[in-house]
Formats: structure tokens, C-alpha cells, sequence
């Protein structure tokens, strides 16, 4: 029989690494999300310069970064980080157009979905959830990545679809705390960026974390499927 993902292992491997490496993984996304903060507070009222800063800007530090955590993700499946914070992010360069390219379709279509009927664009959230770590480890294209995500989300969709709703929850309950925390202290455009810059540092490594951990996982699950099947197929008569 096939195994089927586990939704608690694959939170606890999650949160696991984001434990183990949090001396990475929050002190990188501070600094990111801190320049892209900055950036919005200059722009002022422009709306080009909003547009640049926000748009271009934020999508570069959005998947620069979570590419950075799918390749620390990878670099600790033998239970250790070897590589450096510069060796992680400049394995990130070379597929950094790739990985907007998918994050923008997953979003425009995931998002459509949304608006439409709820249910189709939780559909494609699920079978396009791991487009980024397979773009990453398998250095492969943007329509070809979203694939391969299909197929190994395949047999396990719910699951998938549960681990994402988490995430969903644990984010905004995040955004929202700092948010009333933040009007609790002051009242000001400086304060509103130290803590939208907080709640991105909090939170980013969740998404990341959770995309690559299903990856590996569900890789894992499909070489055992295969494994079985070629092991219950029966010898070819000589």
C-alpha cells in the first residue's frame, strides 16, 4: 500500500529547521524585508516609484529569498548546513527569473481561482506548491517546474492542501498581532515599516520552509511508489 504525507510530520520537520536554523533564516529575512520597507518609505506618494519598489523590488527579495531557504533546505537533508549565506543565495541567482516567472502564475491563477469560486484556486495553490523548490534542485523551467509539481502533489492533494492552510493561518495571525501591537505602541509610517518588516521576518521562513519540506517529502514518496511497484511486478520468464 502507498504511504500518503503526513500533515503533523511535515509541520514538525518544518518548524524543526526553522528552530535549528533560525540564526540563518531570521536574521537574512530581517535585513531583506528591512531594504524593501526602506525602499516603500522613500517612494513617499510617487506611484511609479510605489510600483518599482513594491512590484519589481519585492518580488526580487520575495524569491530570492525563498529560493535561499529551498537550497538551506536541501543543504540540511543529511542533518547539517554546510554551505555559507553567500553560497546559499548564490545558488538562488541563476533561477531567480524562473522562480518569479512561476510565483507570478501561481499567483494570477491561484488568485482568479479565489476570486471565482474559492475551490479552484485552492486547487491550483495545492498542485502548484512546490513549483519553487522543484525550480531550485531540479534547474528546471517555469511551465515545466509547475509539471512536475502537479505530479508529485498527485496522490496526496489533501494533505498538501492542509499544510498550506496552516501556513495561511499561522501567517495572518502573525500579521495581525503585530499589527495591533504596532498600534498599541505609535502611531507613524516609521513604526508601521519596523513592524510590516517583523511580520515578513517571521513569516517568510514559514512558506519557504514548508514549500521544500513537502518537496523532499513527497520525493520521497514517489521514489518509494516507484520502488514498490518495480518490486511487485513479477520476474520476466527467460
Amino acid at each position: 500500500m502507498d504511504r500518503k504525507l503526513s500533515v503533523g510530520d511535515t509541520l514538525s520537520r518544518t518548524f524543526s529547521i526553522y528552530r535549528d536554523q533560525a540564526g540563518v533564516l531570521l536574521p537574512v529575512a530581517f535585513w531583506l524585508f528591512l531594504v524593501l520597507a526602506i525602499a516603500e518609505l522613500l517612494a513617499g506618494d510617487n506611484e511609479l516609484s510605489l510600483f518599482v519598489v513594491s512590484f519589481v523590488l519585492g518580488l526580487t527579495i520575495t524569491f530570492l529569498y525563498q529560493g535561499m531557504v529551498v537550497a538551506l533546505v536541501k543543504d540540511v537533508q543529511d542533518g547539517r548546513r554546510d554551505r555559507s549565506i553567500g553560497e546559499l543565495m548564490r545558488l538562488v541567482l541563476p533561477v531567480l527569473m524562473p522562480l518569479i516567472g512561476a510565483g507570478l502564475l501561481v499567483a494570477l491563477g491561484a488568485g482568479i481561482g479565489l476570486l471565482l469560486l474559492v475551490a479552484p484556486g485552492l486547487y491550483l495553490f495545492t498542485i502548484w506548491s512546490v513549483a519553487a523548490p522543484v525550480i531550485m534542485v531540479e534547474r528546471r523551467g517555469v511551465f515545466d517546474a509547475l509539471g512536475r509539481s502537479r505530479q508529485l502533489v498527485r496522490g496526496n492533494g489533501w494533505p498538501v492542501l492542509g499544510v498550506i492552510l496552516v501556513a495561511l493561518l499561522i501567517g495572518v495571525v502573525v500579521a495581525i498581532l503585530l499589527a495591533l501591537l504596532a498600534d498599541a505602541v505609535a502611531d507613524g509610517e516609521i513604526v508601521e515599516a519596523v513592524f510590516s518588516t517583523l511580520a515578513a521576518t517571521v513569516t517568510a521562513p514559514i512558506e519557504g520552509l514548508l514549500a521544500s519540506v513537502l518537496y523532499f517529502r513527497l520525493l520521497e514518496l514517489q521514489r518509494d511508489s516507484s520502488a514498490s511497484a518495480a518490486a511487485s511486478e513479477p520476474p520476466v520468464a527467460s
